[in-house]
Formats: C-alpha cells, structure tokens, sequence
C-alpha cells in the first residue's frame, strides 16, 4: 500500500463510461456485430470529407455545374433518341449500341493513335490510303489512353474525359465572366450562352475542345492576376492539345507587356517561353519517323485543304462550295456556317479592338487567320467554343437589352439542336 504525503487526498473513482469500456464495447460486440462505415460517426466524416472536397466552391460555382450536368443530360438523351429515331437505313430493326452516337469523324482519329500509335507497323504518309493522322496533337490522345487504362470503353474514357475537362472550363470561364461584366455577378448567364451555342455538342464528345479549354481559361484566369509561371505552364499543357495554345500564348505576351510596370515585373517574361516547348517536342518526334520538321501541317494540308490561300481566294472558294450547287446540300450547309462563322469572328476583333481588349483580340485574329488562309474554310464554327470574350459580349448585351437573351436563345437553340443530331447520327460534314 502506497503512502501519500500529507494533505494529499485521492480523487473518486470516475464511472467510465460504456463507449469508452472495453468490457462494456467486449459485451456490446457479443449482442450486436458493428458494421465499419455504416455508424453515425463514420457518416460524419465522410459528409466532412465531402464538405472539405467542395469548400473551394463557391454557390455560383455550384449554379454552375448545375447547368453543365443539366445541359449535359439533354444532349445524352438526345444522343439516346438519335439512335433509335435517325437510324442509317430505313429497314433498321434494332437500335446501335449505346455510345455509338459520340464515336464519329474526328473522334475515330484520336482513338487510332491512343491505341495504336502514330505510325503503326511502319505506316505512315509514305503508305496508300494513310488517314493523315499526325494532324492531331498528342495531348488528347495520351490522356485517353492513360484513362483507357481504367475505364476499358474507349468511346466513354473519351466521354469521361469531356465531362471533367468540361466541369473545369465552366468553371473557369464563370469566374472570367464575372471580372469582365460586372453584372453578370455569378457568370451563370456567360455559360448559359456558352453551352447553348450552336456547336455546344463537341464539348460533350471525345473532341479537344472541352480539354483545351479545361488548360486555357484557367491559364487565362492565371494570367489576368500575374500569376505568369502558373498561366504559361498550363498554356502548355493547352498546346498538347491544339495548336490554338500558340495563339493563347501571343495574347499572353500581349498581356504581360502591357502589365509590366517595374523592373521585378519582367522577371516572369522567361515563363513565356515554355507554351512553345510541346510543339517543339512533337515536331521533334514527328522529324524522327518522317524526315519531316512539319509533318502536321503538311498532314492538315493533304487531308484538309489546308495549304495557304489569300484571305479573299478562302473567302470565294468557300461561297462557292456554299452556294453554287456543287456539292450535296448537307456539305452545302456546312460551308454556310463557316462564312457566318467567319463573319461572326471579324465583327469579335473589331469590338475587341474597339475596346482594347489587346490580348483578347490577337487570340481570335489568330485563330481567323491559321482558318481563314486555307483553300476554303473548315472548323470555324467548332473554334468559336474556343473564343471565350464572345460568350461574355453576348452576355453583356443581353443584360443590357433584355430580348436579346430570348432572340438568342430562340435562334441557338434549335441549331445547336440539329448540329448535334447532324454529329450524332454520322450526317456531320455532309
């Protein structure tokens, strides 16, 4: 028995209690098996890891992808309907199957080279009936691939790949919107335009659109705070994808030379460099296996017309293919949008170059000028996606003239609505 110094009294003996008991929790497992996982205490920290993993969303930002999943849902059901109602042949008995509707023309291109590579059992330009596909930067692609390697459908580890990269570019194009229209307080209407616009379906497929745009608007987000080592590394990443990370990197520099004050300003310049290092490395291999330095523009050239013509010899030889009855009336109409298109980029830099809004307008100039120098145009209303200040314009009018959202989306409905049934059905391009 142990002694006590003096005036040392022992406290009682506290009743513990039975969750803290191992004989009462020894009894309490003999009546009653506890199921990991399933108790309230297990509820609570999967809802807080929940609550953490959606702290840095803001409830715009949650109004947001409300209307991305919603809008994503009606071009599934669309696609859904596509399939049984549009067949190809009218003796059909029996739907395709589920996600054939999304696996279509370029789609086709990004799946061969995820899963056999760009020159596959030595093919190549110097092969018969070769599909030109060193055209296409290996962004996309390599990412497939990656994703093939969980889910096992290439078709949805393309759709899949859409749907976040899509997630992140509305996101970012909201909080865009929301420094340049004010008004636009939480960028929902700049995305309602966005994912209703004609060509809304390409950012639902397996196209680069949705990840280019998943790189560049945050880039682009990056860069309007300064931030320029974070906006020119995923500029890069965007230039991976398309050749259109090029022109985001001049509208960069454009924006860094304007921004540059002091002598510590001009430290970031050295970033600028780093958008140009993918293409580098990609003309690089490509000179490996074909002798080549430009083997992807000379693809785009022998698969799409793409050697260089004046502005006016596109713009005629493009009026013609849309209106002089050479072609079917599906090709006709495809070559119309492209002049509506192109119009519709000329009046963007003019307002842009009104406003001098400098970087945004050298982005879209580019962009008009690497389409509008071809033999005729093609992808011009497919890069419209990419032109992020139309999408706020048009919000900013709307917002100060109220029909213009009802005239909006009474016209863009219904095209984006017969462009998607146009890809989704195989009749896209003619």
């Amino acid at each position: 028995m142990s002694t006590l110094p003096p005036g040392v009294r022992l406290a009682p003996p506290r009743p513990r209690s039975p969750e803290l008991c191992p004989v009462a929790v020894k009894f309490r497992s003999a009546e009653k098996p506890v199921r990991h996982g399933s108790g309230p205490a297990s509820r609570a920290l999967r809802a807080a890891g929940f609550d953490r993993a959606a702290a840095w969303l803001s409830p715009a930002d949650r109004r947001v992808l409300w209307l991305y999943l919603l809008t994503r849902i009606s071009l599934w059901i669309t696609a859904h309907g596509a399939r049984w109602l549009f067949p190809r042949g009218s003796d059909v008995r029996e739907a395709g199957p589920v996600l054939a509707p999304f696996q279509q023309w370029d789609a086709n291109h990004y799946l061969h080279i995820a899963r056999d590579g760009y020159f596959p059992a030595d093919t190549g330009p110097w092969t018969d009936s070769w599909d030109n596909r060193e055209a296409f930067f290996p962004g996309f692609p390599m990412l497939l691939r990656a994703v093939h390697l969980i889910v096992p459908s290439w078709t949805a580890a393309g759709l899949l790949i859409s749907l976040v990269a899509g997630a992140v570019a509305v996101l970012a194009l909201s909080r865009i919107a929301r420094a340049y229209v004010p008004e636009d307080t939480d960028g929902h209407r700049t995305v309602l335009f966005f994912l209703l616009s004609p060509c809304a379906v390409f950012l639902a497929v397996g196209y680069t659109e949705a990840l280019f745009l998943a790189f560049a608007l945050p880039a682009w987000l990056a860069a309007q705070r300064h931030r320029w080592a974070l906006a020119c590394t995923l500029t890069a990443l965007a230039t991976t994808v398309r050749v259109s990370g090029l022109f985001l990197t001049a509208a960069i520099a454009v924006l860094f030379v304007l921004s540059v004050r002091t002598r510590r300003d001009r430290r970031g310049v050295a970033w600028l460099a780093l958008p140009a290092l993918p293409p580098l490395a990609y003309s690089w291999y490509l000179h490996a296996h074909t002798g080549d330095w430009m083997a992807w523009k000379h693809a785009q050239e022998r698969g799409w017309y793409r050697e260089f013509h004046t502005p006016w010899e596109a713009w005629s030889n493009t009026w013609n293919a849309a209106f002089d009855g050479v072609h079917t009336t599906g090709y006709a109409a495809m070559f119309q949008a492209e002049l509506v298109a192109m119009v519709v980029g000329l009046a963007l830099v003019a307002l842009l170059a009104r406003h001098r809004r400098w970087p945004e307008a050298v982005y879209v100039a580019l962009s008009l000028w690497a389409l509008g120098t071809s033999y005729w145009y093609v992808s011009i209303p497919r890069a419209t996606l990419l032109w992020w200040p139309l999408w706020m314009g048009l919000a900013a009018v709307s917002l100060r003239r109220p029909w213009f959202r009802t005239a909006y989306l009474c016209v863009a409905v219904p095209v984006s609505a017969l462009v998607a049934l146009a890809f989704l059905t195989g009749r896209w391009a003619g």
